[in-house]
């Protein structure tokens, strides 16, 4: 009677998945895991996927879950030049540094871009608010608003510079360094691995998150004249099939084609890092590809 109760309760412990020592509650192999996403198993969902059916253009992915699971990666650790995915951090230390969102900012000849002599509808003159500037600069990729951000920083530009390698290195990015506030200069330099941790620390940002999803921006920074229209430069954000939290894309000759995102595929949160891509569409095929990979194996 006794050996019957106790193979009864020894029984009743498994299907429940609690040990009779009153031990946290544990998987036990006869019951199917639980692999939806943001749950215990959830890294499992990944065991279906064969990265060799996987072939990116960028020399350099990493695409990462939730959990930290490495879902693909490609040269991962090697420095890159990251172009404008920089303002991420410029965007970052503004914000932390509590400044007036409605200070009324005009651009001058000191926020030009004396490195790659690149346009922008921003002249001399245009005068837009601080948040106005900080979301041109993330979702238009606005260069002249980037460095008016960085100009109008308590300590101006030296400090500014400094900020943004602070916060990368509180943010674990080791292999990073950062030289100008709109990425610009070919000496911003990231690795995969750490544009992952730059992703997840700028979702923290609700400003940002907002901003860079944003795919279309209209201002007035020209007293007497008509609005500026502005749109984001990531194209993925117009289709239907992307479900994206935040992205920002880069260009530079030394950096290629880049792009970021915080995006969810299959039900699952994501974070997908492209670098140093040829070609104008290269990161946004490299993304569908990531997609269609993932859908095809995880719901097929």
């Amino acid at each position: 009677m006794k050996k019957s109760f106790l193979l009864s309760c020894l029984m009743a412990s498994l299907l429940s998945g609690t040990a009779l020592s009153g031990e946290k509650p544990v998987l036990i192999a006869a019951i199917k895991p639980d692999t939806r996403p943001g749950q215990a198993g959830a890294s499992s969902v990944w065991n279906v996927l064969n990265p060799g059916q996987l072939e990116l253009k960028s020399e350099s992915a990493l695409v990462v879950d939730s959990q930290g699971n490495e879902v693909y990666a490609k040269q991962a650790d090697e420095p890159q030049s990251i172009a404008s995915i920089t303002k991420l951090m410029t965007a970052m230390v503004v914000l932390d540094a509590k400044l007036s969102p409605d200070e009324r900012i005009t651009i001058t000849r000191d926020d030009r871009d004396v490195i790659r002599h690149s346009g922008s509808r921003l002249q001399p003159g245009a005068t837009l608010t601080r948040d106005q500037l900080l979301r041109l600069a993330l979702m238009a990729s606005e260069n002249h608003a980037a460095n008016a951000l960085c100009r109008t920083y308590p300590g101006g530009r030296k400090a500014f510079v400094l900020a943004m390698n602070r916060k990368a290195k509180a943010i674990g990015m080791e292999s990073s360094r950062f030289a100008d506030p709109a990425g610009l200069d070919s000496g911003n330099i990231a690795t995969a691995r750490d544009m992952v941790k730059m992703v997840r620390a700028a979702m923290r940002y609700p400003l940002i998150r907002a901003a860079t999803t944003t795919t279309t921006m209209s201002v007035y920074p020209y007293k007497g004249r008509g609005e500026l229209r502005y749109n984001n430069t990531n194209r993925l954000l117009k289709n239907a099939a992307w479900n994206i939290q935040l992205s920002k894309t880069g260009y530079i000759n030394e950096a290629g084609r880049c792009l970021v995102m915080q995006t969810s595929i299959a039900d699952q949160p994501l974070v997908i890092v492209l670098l140093n891509s040829f070609g104008k569409l290269t990161p946004f095929g490299d993304s569908n590809r990531i997609r269609k990979w993932i859908e095809s194996s995880v719901k097929g």
